[in-house]
């Protein structure tokens, strides 16, 4: 007998067991039923990921979208023509400022200068002949006594020169530590002697000397209306009356830069005398342009003016002559080679010699 088999006796009204099939599909369906659940639940998975990405997505559209529209309104507008008319006038009158500027400085250059520096005892309002800057320093005292005794005159007598148009000073700066003995001491001198024009905003010092020559000029300039502008060197004796009347025979003579013309090697060797940092800029041949000594240097009163109303934008090199000449390259000047103010030579006729 089979399992699970059973039949009905109709006969004897029992029930027998007759045979049955057992069925195989319900059990694959169930086993199938559970893959289903597990694909159901990644596809609500991944549905909600990309639901999640989406509305992401969509705030980021929207920040963006206020972004744009936020910038859209900061964006500048159009020019109107009002508007423009306003940015033209503002760049006429920016021309009209810069066209100003330039009439000033040469009104400046031309002898129209304001708010000039007076130095006690000097007398402006007058015309001379030359100012005379006889280079010193605050060790020089013993030398400055030798000149006032010898060629420049002191006392009633420098009074009476500058009556013939002639003004003699001592040119000198202040020192590094301001009003120190060594101020007092050139103070006091001062005030005995009457002979000095104290550089105010120049600190005294070898290697300063360069600077020394702009402000020499802009404030004999300042102080003084002469036809010319001498510098001296602290180591020249003058033929005073020899000089007066070298600058006598240039009388009328405007634009000149006069002395004993030379040029030179540039020392490019660090620590060598006459070291000249900028030597690079002379060329291949290292050689110096024209200039005049430093002995000695006259300058018509144009150049002076000029000195002045551009001394916060000239070029100093290292020697004080070679910075003047170098001036002197950028504008029209008439170059005077005068072998009387070269002081080491033997002429008979020269106006300086070495003190």
């Amino acid at each position: 007998m089979d399992n699970g088999a059973s039949y009905y006796n109709k006969k004897d009204g029992l029930q027998l067991p007759t045979t049955t099939k057992y069925n195989k599909s319900d059990k694959r369906s169930r086993s199938s039923s559970i893959p289903s659940l597990f694909l159901a639940f990644f596809s609500c998975l991944a549905w909600l990921y990309i639901a999640g990405r989406l509305w992401q997505d969509a705030e980021n559209r929207m920040l963006l979208s206020n972004l744009l529209i936020k910038n859209y309104a900061e964006r500048p507008k159009v020019l109107t023509v009002e508007d423009k008319l306003v940015v033209l006038g503002c760049k006429d009158l920016e021309r009209k400022i810069v066209e100003a500027e330039m009439e000033i400085t040469l009104a400046k250059s031309q002898g129209y200068l304001k708010n000039q520096l007076k130095q006690p005892g000097s007398t402006s309002t007058n015309k001379f002949l030359a100012v005379i800057g006889v280079y010193t320093g605050f060790g020089s005292r013993l030398n400055r006594n030798v000149f006032r005794g010898s060629w420049m005159p002191k006392g009633d007598s420098l009074k009476k020169l500058e009556d013939r148009g002639i003004v003699i000073r001592f040119i000198i700066g202040r020192s590094p530590n301001r009003g120190d003995s060594l101020d007092r001491q050139i103070d006091e001198e001062n005030r005995t002697t009457n002979d000095f024009l104290i550089l105010e905003g120049h600190e005294e010092a070898d290697e300063e000397s360069p600077k020394k020559a702009k402000f020499f000029f802009s404030a004999a300039v300042q102080n003084w209306d002469a036809e010319f502008y001498v510098k001296v060197d602290n180591n020249i004796a003058l033929d005073l009356e020899g000089l007066i009347e070298l600058l006598e025979s240039r009388h009328g003579q405007a634009s000149v830069y006069i002395g004993c013309m030379k040029s030179g090697e540039v020392v490019a060797e660090e620590g060598k005398q006459w070291y000249e940092p900028d030597w690079w800029k002379f060329g291949d041949e290292k050689s110096y342009f024209r200039h005049a000594s430093g002995s000695l240097i006259i300058l018509s009163k144009n150049f002076a003016q000029y000195i002045n109303v551009n001394s916060a934008s000239l070029k100093t090199y290292a020697h004080e002559d070679t910075s003047i000449g170098s001036w002197m390259m950028g504008i029209q000047a008439t170059y005077i080679d005068e072998n009387r103010v070269c002081c080491s030579t033997n002429r008979q006729d020269k106006v300086c010699s070495l003190a």
